[in-house]
């Protein structure tokens, strides 16, 4: 194994030992982000300006961060190699953004935050199960399923009560 080899596994074994912490703190911010969001809709009384606002405030953000960081940059190259659908996926991000904003003040954070991430893990099982989007397969198995099951289970509850 070349030195580099080691610096990269390295690099990969330190990675995973913080992911799933940022993961999580992140999934939290994002129900604090949809309560905050719901509140930004109730006060303007417009979900497409409360959207709008929201994600201005993200671009500006990325944009200074982008200006501290710029790389790396892509090459033409990456460009050309890249899918044509893989910029859609802010406009993706946008429809459950937009949804959160006019739903969690009806139906509150719980529900909206469980359905999302339900339907969220039983979307994710299948692109893992047939390679979908290029993503590397993973096969489902009863261990998987039955997580989505109890997903679904909890997510009834925290609806109903």
């Amino acid at each position: 194994m070349t030195t580099e080899a080691k610096i990269q596994k390295g690099r990969m074994t330190m990675n995973a030992a913080w992911a799933y912490p940022f993961i999580f703190a992140a999934g939290m911010l994002q129900a604090v982000g949809a309560a905050m969001g719901g509140q930004l809709n109730k006060s303007l009384q417009n979900p497409w300006l409360a959207t709008s606002i929201s994600f201005m405030l993200v671009l500006f953000t990325t944009l200074a961060l982008f200006a501290c960081m710029p790389k790396p940059l892509p090459s033409v190259g990456d460009f050309a190699q890249m899918p044509w659908w893989a910029p859609l996926g802010g406009i993706v991000g946008a429809v459950a953004v937009f949804a959160g904003f006019i739903l969690i003040q009806k139906l509150g954070a719980g529900p909206v935050n469980g359905i999302t991430i339900t339907a969220n893990i039983i979307a994710s099982l299948a692109i893992d199960h047939y390679g979908l989007l290029r993503m590397e397969q993973h096969a489902m198995n009863p261990y998987r399923l039955g997580g989505a099951l109890l997903m679904i289970a909890g997510v009834t509850l925290v609806a109903k009560f």
